[in-house]
Formats: C-alpha cells, structure tokens, sequence
C-alpha cells in the first residue's frame, strides 16, 4: 500500500516524520533509483527506498524509553563542541532511538525516547497540549499573587504562555519550591516564566510527562516503558 514518504521513514524509525521531510528536501531520499520529492507516495514493501544510499529494511520493533537525563548532558545523540550527550547512557540498546522533546543543559529528569516517529509527532505537536511537570527551586520568596500571574499565563518575547498548574511546596529563608505543570514547549520556557516575574530558576528538574514519572529512576539510569504507559501516549 502507498503511504507519503515522510510518514514511511518515521514509521521505519529513521526519524520523526518532520525531519524526515528535511531528509527528503536535501536530496538524501531516493525511490528507484530517483530523487524524492517532498508530498511522494511509495510502497515500502515493493519500492526501493533508500536514504543517504542505504536502502531501507524491514521496520525495527518500536522501543520506548524513560531516561532519568543528567544536569550538562545534551539532549540530543551527537555534540560538535565534545560535550556529553544522552547517547552515553544508551548503552546496550541496539536500535536507534532519539529523543522526544529536550531538556536542556542545566535541566535534568525525565526524557523519553523512542523510534516511534508517528508518536514523536503526536507528542511534540501543539495541538495535544500534552502536560509536562517540573519541580523548581527558584530565588526569593515567591508570593500568592505572582503563583497566581504564573498560573494564568505570563507574557514573554513569543508570546502570551497557555496557563499553567502551580503549586507552592517549601519555603526557606531566600528561596521556593514549587511544582508547575505546563502545556506547551517552548525553549526554556519555564526558566524564560519564572525570569518574567523577578524569580531566576535555581534548579530545574522534570518529573512527569502526560502522567508517565519519573519515580525511583536514578540519575543517568534508563528503563522500558510499560505497555500501560505506552498505550496512554498513544491515546489507547
């Protein structure tokens, strides 16, 4: 059966199907033996699809991965400036995965990976508004009418942020502790919300992804998702 190209190369786990469309842009696709061109359908069990002139087999099995990321780790499988990537914790798993989503460098915790590119896309498009969960130390002492700002949306350089669950956990002399569960993923966005109202981010730290925890999960350590926790990404 014809598909797109793009949402064949995800399905393979070559990619998410947005990169995948990248791929197919700078001539790294061909189909017979022909460029590809972005919108073309194939068979992927009678065509010849190859990418950067390898031809592609059969579908790898789909893997799903939680990854407790280290603080100064890149979120990404390769670093042209040398820096320790997530790609040194996958030790021991064959197929290639990536990343859904980042953290970035200073934030550690929860990170999925996959070689699914179909529930790649679901979960990084907008439009799902999949919840995400942090824990935040930051400075100062924060008050019930700035917890209050946060909640209903603060106004940064892109734009006005979707609202947001917050909850005040401690208080020490020049510091809070705060949960914050946002809807959306813009880069450093809740380092950028909390910098908006006076409060610079201490540490960062998230916790939870559409109800899936981070738990007990060590720092560095890597495990398989359920099946129950893969069915709720998927919506089933």
């Amino acid at each position: 059966m014809q598909q797109r190209l793009q949402k064949i190369l995800a399905m393979m786990g070559i990619t998410s199907r947005r990169k995948a469309e990248e791929l197919i842009l700078n001539g790294r696709v061909t189909v017979n033996g022909q460029l590809a061109q972005l919108g073309m359908k194939a068979d992927p069990k009678k065509d010849h699809i190859k990418v950067d002139g390898k031809i592609l087999i059969k579908p790898e099995p789909k893997i799903y991965l939680a990854l407790n990321k280290p603080k100064k780790v890149i979120s990404s499988l390769h670093d042209p400036e040398g820096r320790t990537t997530i790609k040194d914790f996958l030790k021991g798993i064959k197929q290639r995965v990536f990343p859904i989503g980042r953290l970035d460098y200073d934030t550690e915790g929860l990170l999925l990976l996959t070689n699914d590119g179909e529930l790649t896309q679901k979960i990084l498009h907008p439009s799902y508004r999949i919840p995400k969960t942090y824990l935040v130390k930051i400075k100062g002492l924060i008050q019930e009418n700035e917890i209050k700002k946060i909640s209903q949306g603060v106004r940064l350089q892109d734009g006005l942020t979707l609202p947001a669950q917050v909850r005040l956990i401690k208080q020490n002399e020049n510091n809070s502790w705060l949960e914050i569960t946002i809807y959306e993923g813009r880069k450093r966005q809740v380092r950028r919300m909390f910098d908006a109202i006076g409060h610079p981010v201490i540490k960062l730290k998230r916790i939870a992804i559409d109800g899936i925890k981070l738990g007990d999960l060590k720092t560095g350590e890597l495990r398989h998702l359920t099946e129950r926790e893969v069915n709720k990404l998927k919506g089933l």
